[in-house]
């Protein structure tokens, strides 16, 4: 029996912020004047001490209630974000949507930002040229693309910035949400062409509060409770788990 090897590895990761609370004008005025100083930032844990491996054709969901620490642990894979300690390696090309129009220019056309987003992606100029109309008939929005993007819908940003990542041909893909945003008909686009990254071997790393679509779709479920994991286990345990919370 072959033992897949793991294209992701997580270990012992810990992840902080600093949260700053606003003051009312008045306070702000009354401690410049009597020189107080109180405390105005605290520090919030979003992952503590978290280890899990995904493997090569591994489909997994990250799954776990709003401030669990989801987007975070996606963004320390992606390198958006460094961890504060642990280790975190990656194996292979990775394409992610984590935000909608990350690394999009707002200021440049739709064609000069797939080739700016492409570029950011690892793709090589020719790779870029070659699969540019792909990319552009993909989207759906041909009509736009010589548009500066800071014109651009929610819903036209997530066409062209799922539309570019897909054709990275990428190792590992990583989805936040994405398919919460835009029409029914470009959602079932998206999740045909998921299917067939699935099919074509590549690993993917999935948050979605869609449920449904997370027990068909994937193959195991990590669920994330206060930044901490709590279960690693098949999706549909994990669905289960997260149902009756």
């Amino acid at each position: 029996m072959t033992t897949k090897a793991p294209v992701i590895k997580v270990e012992n990761v810990t992840k902080e912020f600093t949260l700053r609370r606003t003051h009312t004008l008045k306070e702000t005025i009354v401690w410049s004047l009597t020189g107080r100083r109180d405390q105005i930032s605290e520090q919030f844990r979003a992952l503590n001490d978290v280890s899990f491996e995904v493997n090569e054709s591994d489909t997994i969901a990250l799954l776990g209630h709003n401030g669990s620490g989801k987007s975070t642990m996606l963004k320390l894979i992606s390198g958006v974000m460094r961890e504060d300690s642990g280790y975190i390696g990656v194996r292979g090309q990775v394409a992610g949507l984590i935000e909608v129009g990350a690394g999009f220019h707002p200021d440049l056309t739709g064609r000069e930002n797939i080739f700016l987003n492409g570029a950011i992606l690892g793709m090589s100029k020719d790779h870029i040229e070659a699969a540019y109309d792909d990319i552009v008939k993909f989207s759906e929005i041909e009509k736009f693309i010589e548009t500066e993007v800071k014109f651009y819908s929610s819903g036209m940003f997530l066409r062209l910035a799922f539309s570019v990542a897909v054709h990275t041909d990428p190792d590992i893909f990583l989805v936040d949400e994405i398919l919460a945003v835009g029409d029914e008909p470009f959602q079932k686009k998206c999740l045909t062409r998921i299917h067939e990254l699935k099919d074509q071997g590549k690993s993917l790393v999935i948050v979605s509060h869609d449920l449904d679509m997370v027990a068909e779709l994937c193959d195991r479920g990590i669920v994330l409770e206060k930044g901490k994991l709590v279960a690693d286990t098949d999706a549909k345990s994990a669905v289960e788990r997260m149902r009756h919370v």
